[in-house]
């Protein structure tokens, strides 16, 4: 079809027919091989996929350049409009664009899988404002779809705040980039255009300025706007695009079932995980009278198929112009809807017409009295309220040959008032736990001399199948002046109007009634406050002291949060030194232009298969019987291979307890059964799903207290420390003697690598099989291929280039998916793709494990630590993989940086039936820390001794032993406590402005905290610390390639050993290279773990150079006036050996159970200050300031984005990520064992929105590590930072002591981690 069209970074590309489900993103990595966008998440929740996409509006005949999410972007959309990738804008070859420049430079790309999104997202910002000025608001507010883990988002930041109007980019004078200051920003370039001036400087390359959008194809801007009809028809699905009203009313009529698309943001969930099966799609993209946008005096028309991006620019606009709170609220309330990407793409009638009971705007048409107009070819157009459009759960009042043909927003009148609400897990891009909209106008009653409510409307989101309006709070409150009389009774009639069942879907019922309350009181506030300003200088104002003081700061004080900054502080490296410079991460241009290549991005042989696993539906069951006759009739399917199939179907790290397939017995949802092998990642997917499976059902146990209960442990695998008489000091009875006893919970973390798991595998002559690996340890899946195919280890190779992200995750877990694939690829002798989607990769690859522990303590009067006693308690899931490993860290952690004389930990590792829980930055160190801080917490608060003193008073010295027997040698932990409090400005005088700041702010307190960390380095199983590195010199140049055992994940691993390389033989970084890491290769290779890479390849590295220096050193001391290549080549032409096995083993380490189980330990410490809304569990993270112990810094830009990415991810860990299972404590899923929070629309690691707005790292200066010669005595720097992003919770825990004081209410109180919006809100809620 000739219409079929549509051009890719600037070329006019042909699409395929009869392809009506297939989505952007497919089409440009399968078909047109344009890997730099990725598939992160496939339901637009990560950003992974980001590009830009330019069209003409057919109402207003504009060009938009919008970035939108190409996993969910139906191909057909963008027929007629130019789609731009990362790959478009610029190459390491032929130059990069600006913004890939300066993300690269910045160190804002670590394991660089989110990199390309950030860039297009950023790139299509710069294109969208079409040279107008840009501001640090907007470029954060922008990046609210894009998800990073590893770098904090503060270097990301930072690069692209270079873009802002006022930014200078810290060059000499007063210039930026070499232009003046001042001009616009170009949008082809990114750079300030001066258009004429020939000024071009000290930027990072010559920039030759363009007028105009040169990339736009000139053909495309001069299309007629008119689009011709279009019908599509698939096998899987067809395709329709009518051109007109008309056109669009009579497909209605032909096909009523048909399924409507705009920009596809429901209707591709659906079909992606409910798998609904629409065989017949609508969009509505041709039909010019959708689009309208229509600004009238007293109202604005919206035609449905306006994106909400539009809606919420022209309520900005309108908010400015009129100075209206209503456009003000609309405005508001889509900040913080999705992210840009999906705002940009979605429209009003979807959103309108999903009839979601959570969504965030329905609540605002139905307050501020919008109509909604509706259109069908029989009965034309009629006229719907928006308070009576919404039926039912996902119902409206919509007939099957009806569309939604726009809406009518009519503005506020004088003494009206509106205002939104929504109160998310996180603020940036989440759906809404309870959202509501507000109106409320007033007149003056003459008779009563007074202002009193003339009309009011309140509807909530999340309360109830459907958008819910208080009807009787606001028939309560209309006719009364608003004062608190007024107020406290309509929250009493609230509360019996809407009311929540206690096992209503999605939980969280008290809170979500709190929070409803707060809303009403919030929203009323703040009319009043309107009202007040409004009349200030009439006859009779309105006399806001009616309400009270306290209440009254609900709106007088609203919190704004300003763009992040960030200080970094580090020690010069010497003049020409290599290590110890902020050297560049060696891949950051390839990630930042997409040429990066990850497992999924490798070109796929002709022939590969794609594949995906057959999984459990059952907690806990027999399997009766499997069923595949379904799976393989369905086409393109070719194969599925069960248990017996396998050589050996035994598996495990450490003892093998586990199958690769599942054979009789399932001990969890999502274990494998079996592997199904088709021509399609599709049909692969549809064809496991088809697999029959009989089951009889067992009870699952699914927690540590049910384990306990009922004796599911690991026999065995729990160690225990001791040291003194735990008996004496707990039998003494003492008056100076204080004791406390309780427990902790700790929740899991899921790792959320941005890259899920990818595999491929390639069966090679002779029986071999190569497999190209997502995985932190190639050793492993050489073992498990060998021993389940019965193929000797010297046949498999294993290869990792890089992987997209592993925290632990990819350690152990990733090797049964390897496997799994290689075993229908040995079977069938073909090439086996296999990538999970990411809900199952994180519902099978299992995670951090939740701890609980029980514990008694003791101190003097005075603060002094006496004794702990803890027993520990881990949820291993439903194998030991590395929980044993784990509990025994958390042990060796479990003071943390005190002493303490007399000790007892007991570790017990519980067996349930979840997905098995596996190693996680920090192995186990965190939970144990977390637990010594909670009973220093309660130990301070019942002494009445300040928790500051009584830490720095216990702190450990040089020389003290810890309770395992390791003396401690180069003890940093006061020196990181005093330089962390210095950098903040003093405690006392940051608590004194905390103390003024609460005394005049009743629902509004700020909290501080300082968290110090210790932890150790080295693999507590001895032989692990052990590496091997390869370093080829190459006499034709002098130039030098390494191989090591080691695997770059964004850690900068790879950089760190090249800068060893380059400095010990002499040499520019840019002749060392690190190609991959292959197990025939390097052999034996240790996992990329433990954080302690850098120090052994980085040591088995430098043992290479020296017998490489060695071997070369007559020819430097003949010829000392000798380049390294001339020396080189006079060795190599006396046959000397250029290439050199390096091997280190960590000295003097014993292992768990002796003196000494690391190598040395690593100190650091956070203060960190939070602000938290009491009436909503709302916070943000005012400021932090980190002191952290790395040593001599190998690459201080590298390990400062470390600490800041660990500091992150811990303060997500500690109180944003929730991970919510099917149990007893969640009633409402239906299905037991199963994982709810299995993708980024349920489970939220932090955005750039929730990093402190003020993030201060400083590395220790001066304090060398003798234990680490070969590596410059630098320091291990991946998981010591993690626990520090705990501070957060705890500032968080004084803040809410400040609130509870405010009441009345003292003492230690329970605060469980994550300490999400719910629990903190309901710690608080005391006087309600």
């Amino acid at each position: 079809m000739r219409d079929l069209f549509c051009y890719v970074n600037g070329q006019r590309e042909l699409l395929p027919s009869g392809r009506g489900e297939c989505t952007l993103l497919e089409y440009l990595r399968d078909d047109l091989q344009l890997t730099g966008a990725k598939l992160g998440c496939g339901e637009g929740g990560c950003g992974a996929c980001t590009v830009m996409v330019s069209r003409r509006n057919l109402y207003t005949g504009e060009l938009e350049h919008r970035s939108i999410n190409a996993c969910l972007c139906p191909l057909y959309s963008v027929i007629g409009c130019h789609v731009v990738t990362v790959e478009g804008i610029g190459s390491t070859r032929k130059g990069l664009h600006p913004v890939q420049e300066r993300i690269a430079k910045a160190h804002g790309s670590q394991c660089g899988f989110c990199t390309p999104g950030f860039v297009m997202s950023m790139y299509a910002l710069l294109r969208s404002k079409n040279g107008e000025e840009i501001t640090e608001e907007e470029i954060e507010e922008n990046l609210a779809g894009n998800l990073c883990r590893c770098t904090g988002y503060r270097p990301i930041l930072d690069a692209f705040r270079s873009f802002a109007g006022a930014y200078t980019n810290g060059v000499e004078g007063n210039a930026c980039n070499g232009h003046e200051e001042g001009g616009r920003i170009c949008p082809t370039t990114g750079r300030r255009c001066d258009c004429g001036n020939s000024k071009v400087g000290n930027g990072v390359d010559r920039v030759v300025c363009i007028k105009g959008d040169v990339i736009t194809p000139p053909d495309m801007l001069s299309q007629d706007l008119h689009m011709a009809d279009l019908r599509i028809m698939g096998d899987v699905a067809s395709w329709y695009r009518p051109n007109s009203l008309e056109s669009l009313l009579k497909l209605k009529r032909e096909i009523p079932d048909g399924k409507i698309v705009a920009g596809n943001t429901e209707v591709g969930i659906e079909m992606k995980f409910k798998h609904a099966g629409y065989r017949d799609l609508i969009h509505i993209g041709g039909v010019r009278e959708l689009l309208r946008v229509d600004i009238g005096d007293d109202r604005v028309v919206f035609g449905s198929s306006v994106s909400l991006t539009t809606l919420m620019n022209v309520s900005r606009r309108l908010e400015k112009e009129r100075e209206s709170l209503l456009f003000k609220a609309f405005a508001e309330q889509l900040k913080w809807f999705a992210g840009p990407p999906i705002r940009n793409w979605a429209t009003i009638g979807g959103n309108v017409v999903t009839g979601s009971p959570i969504s965030d705007i329905n609540p605002l048409w139905i307050v501020s009295k919008s109509v909604f107009s509706v259109a069908s070819l029989e009965g034309g157009v009629r006229d719907v309220a928006a308070k009576d459009f919404f039926l039912g759960y996902r119902a409206v009042d919509l007939a099957p040959d009806e569309i939604l043909l726009h809406v009518t927003l009519p503005d506020s009148k004088p003494f009206e008032y509106v205002k939104e609400f929504k109160q998310a897990q996180r603020r940036d891009d989440d759906i809404a736990i309870v959202n509501c909209g507000i109106r409320v106008s007033f007149r003056h009653a003459a008779e009563k001399q007074a202002w009193v409510v003339e009309d009011c409307c309140i509807a909530y989101g999340g309360v109830a199948p459907v958008t819910a309006i208080a009807k009787k709070t606001a028939a309560y409150i209309i006719g009364k002046q608003l004062n608190m009389d007024t107020l406290n009774g309509a929250l009493r009639v609230l509360k019996d109007e809407l009311t929540i069942g206690d096992n209503a879907p999605g939980g969280r019922v008290g809170f979500r009634r709190s929070v409803m309350s707060s809303f009403l009181t919030k929203g009323l506030v703040h009319a009043a406050s309107a009202l007040k300003k409004d009349t200030s200088s009439m006859k009779y104002p309105y006399q806001s002291d009616v309400l009270d003081n306290d209440v009254r700061e609900l709106a007088e004080y609203e919190f704004i949060r300003h763009p992040s900054k960030g200080i970094q502080y580090f020690s010069q490296s010497g003049e020409g030194d290599i290590v110890g410079t902020p050297v560049q991460h060696a891949s950051a241009e390839l990630q930042a232009s997409g040429e990066a290549v990850y497992v999924d991005d490798i070109p796929k042989p002709v022939g590969t298969l794609h594949a995906a696993l057959v999984l459990s539906e059952k907690a806990h069951a027999y399997i009766k019987s499997i069923d595949c006759s379904e799976a393989m009739a369905l086409p393109g399917v070719i194969s599925v291979h069960l248990a017996g199939d396998v050589f050996d179907n035994n598996i495990g790290p450490v003892i093998q307890d586990e199958e690769l397939f599942a054979s009789n017995l399932v001990t969890f949802v999502g274990q494998p059964l079996g592997i199904v092998t088709a021509k399609t990642r599709a049909e692969a997917l549809n064809a496991a799903r088809a697999v029959k499976v009989m089951y009889d059902e067992l009870e699952p146990v699914l927690s540590i207290e049910d384990a306990i209960r009922c004796g599911s442990i690991f026999e065995g695998k729990g160690n225990s420390i001791s040291r003194g008489d735990i008996e004496k000091i707990f039998d003494a009875d003492s008056d100076d003697v204080v004791q406390v006893e309780g427990q902790v919970q700790l929740g899991g973390q899921e790792h959320f690598y941005l890259e899920p798991n990818a595999h491929l595998v390639m069966p090679t002559e002779s029986g071999e099989i190569l497999s190209y690996s997502s995985t932190q340890c190639p050793d492993k899946h050489q073992r498990y291929i060998s021993k389940c195919l019965n193929i000797p280890s010297h046949k498999v190779v294993v290869k990792t280039k890089r992987i997209g992200g592993g925290f632990g995750g990819k350690e152990t877990r990733a090797a049964f998916v390897n496997t799994a694939a290689a075993v229908a690829s040995y079977h069938l002798n073909k090439p086996v793709s296999l990538v999970l989607d990411r809900d199952t990769d994180m519902s099978i690859t299992g995670m951090r494990h939740p701890f609980m522990a029980r514990y008694k303590a003791a101190c003097t009067r005075d603060g002094k630590l006496l004794a702990v006693d803890v027993n520990l308690y881990s949820n291993a899931g439903n194998s030991l993989d590395l929980s044993a490993s784990v509990m025994d860290r958390a042990l060796l952690s479990l003071d943390n940086v005190y002493y303490i004389p007399h000790v007892r930990l007991i570790g017990t590792v519980c067996k349930t039936n979840l997905a098995s829980n596996t190693a996680f930055r920090g192995f186990g160190g965190p939970q144990g820390m977390a637990v010594m801080e909670n009973i220093l917490d309660k130990l301070s608060q019942k002494a009445s001794i300040d928790s500051h003193i009584m830490k720095s008073m216990n702190m450990y010295r040089e020389g003290d032993e810890t309770p395992y027997g390791m003396a401690l040698n180069g003890c940093q932990a006061r020196r990181c406590w005093e330089e962390a409090i210095q950098s903040a400005g003093g405690l006392d005088s940051r608590k004194k402005a905390i103390e003024d700041f609460n005394s005049t702010h009743k629902y509004t307190k700020r909290g501080i905290a300082v968290t110090p960390t210790k932890f150790g380095i080295s693999f507590t199983l001895k032989m692990l610390n052990q590496a091997g590195a390869l370093v080829h010199i190459y006499h034709g140049d002098g130039t030098i390639l390494v191989s090591h055992g080691g695997v770059e994940m964004g850690q900068g691993l790879h950089t760190k050993v090249c800068q060893i390389v380059a400095q010990a033989l002499s040499v520019p970084i840019e002749k060392v290279h690190i190609s991959e890491t292959s197990t025939d290769k390097v052999p034996n290779a240790s996992p990329t773990a433990a954080s302690a890479s850098s120090d052994m390849y980085g040591a088995a590295a430098a043992n290479a150079c020296v017998q490489l220096l060695e071997r070369l050193k007559p020819y430097k001391d003949m010829y000392p006036d000798a380049t390294f290549n001339d020396i080189v080549q006079k060795a190599y032409a006396d046959r000397v050996d250029l290439c050199a096995h390096g091997f280190y083993k960590t000295p003097q380490i014993t292992g768990f159970g002796g003196h000494r189980p690391f190598n040395y330990l690593t100190y650091g410490v956070a203060v960190t200050e939070v602000e938290l809304d009491t009436l909503t569990g709302n916070w943000h993270a005012l400021r932090s300031d980190i002191v952290m112990d790395v040593g001599q810094s190998l690459n201080p830009a590298i390990d400062i984005g470390q600490i800041e990415g660990a500091f992150v991810q811990g303060m997500g860990w500690s109180c944003l990520e929730e991970v919510v299972w099917g149990d007893a404590d969640h009633p409402w899923i239906a299905r037991k064992g199963s994982l709810f929070t299995s993708g980024p629309g349920t489970y939220k690691i932090p955005t750039a929105n929730d990093i402190p707005v003020d993030f201060r790292v400083s590395l220790l200066r001066n304090a060398p590590c003798e234990q680490t010669p070969l590596v410059h005595s630098s320091k291990a720097v991946g998981e010591p930072p993690f626990f520090l992003g705990t501070s957060v919770f705890w500032a968080l825990k004084d803040a809410i002591y400040a609130y509870r004081r405010d009441v009345g209410i003292t003492g230690w109180f329970n605060l469980d981690a994550p300490c999400t919006p719910e629990r903190l809100r309901m710690a608080c809620l005391l006087d309600q």
